[in-house]
């Protein structure tokens, strides 16, 4: 066997200590950033969704600038962000380089992609309970806490899957950039030496963690559906 994967895989194997510690940086890097994102990005999505027009506490101008603060961002191609925002990352970690240096552009760069995932998570909750929660004299914070949340709970947890998907491909190009984790792992030892067992295997774990952050967020989703 050790022969066989010698023979397939030999410059993994070499690097094997390189490819854990990648692989660790990674998951420190997706859950540390995907954890503080999904605090801010979930709030951010309500509030979206409260202050859209026709809803409970419908408000234009909170609406907007949100709306088109997160759009700004939203369209900025991740490269570009970790980029444009080296100062501030800087003046934040005192780094731009390794995991902490990731953190900043990641957070950044998921936490618009989350509030839009979650307003559109919430839009899909039955109206006619929201209207029942009204006619029964609910408050807008009793209807928020009571009825949005709860009903939209399920939603909500696809939509943050969803987003943390997309933030194992930002962690990627991050790594790309000296942002470490196996972005940096592929790119320093396997792209730049042509070492293409290097490339193959890390993107299969890449596959590997978005598996299985999907079913898990797949499965808490369906625990949750009433």
């Amino acid at each position: 066997m050790n022969a066989l994967l010698q023979e397939l895989v030999p410059n993994v194997i070499e690097y094997f200590p390189e490819m854990i510690k990648a692989l660790n940086e990674t998951f420190v890097t997706v859950g540390i950033s995907g954890l503080i994102a999904s605090l801010i990005g979930i709030p951010l999505g309500l509030i979206l969704l409260i202050t859209s027009p026709k809803h409970i506490l419908e408000n234009k101008v909170v609406y907007s600038i949100l709306s088109k603060v997160i759009n700004v961002f939203r369209s900025i191609p991740f490269v570009i962000l970790i980029a444009a925002i080296v100062p501030f990352t800087r003046f934040v970690v005192g780094t731009t380089i390794g995991v902490k240096g990731a953190l900043v552009p990641l957070i950044v760069g998921v936490t618009p992609f989350i509030a839009r995932q979650v307003e559109v998570a919430l839009q899909k909750v039955d109206k006619g309970v929201l209207e029942a929660a009204k006619a029964m004299g609910s408050s807008p914070l009793e209807i928020i806490f009571k009825v949005i949340i709860p009903e939209g709970l399920p939603n909500i947890v696809h939509a943050v899957t969803i987003s943390l998907i997309s933030l194992i491909g930002f962690s990627a190009m991050a790594g790309s950039v000296g942002g470490g984790g196996l972005g940096n792992f592929a790119i320093q030892y396997g792209y730049q030496y042509f070492k293409t067992d290097i490339m193959v295997v890390t993107v299969i774990l890449l596959l590997i963690i978005v598996t299985l952050v999907q079913s898990i967020g797949d499965y808490i989703s369906r625990k949750l559906t009433h």
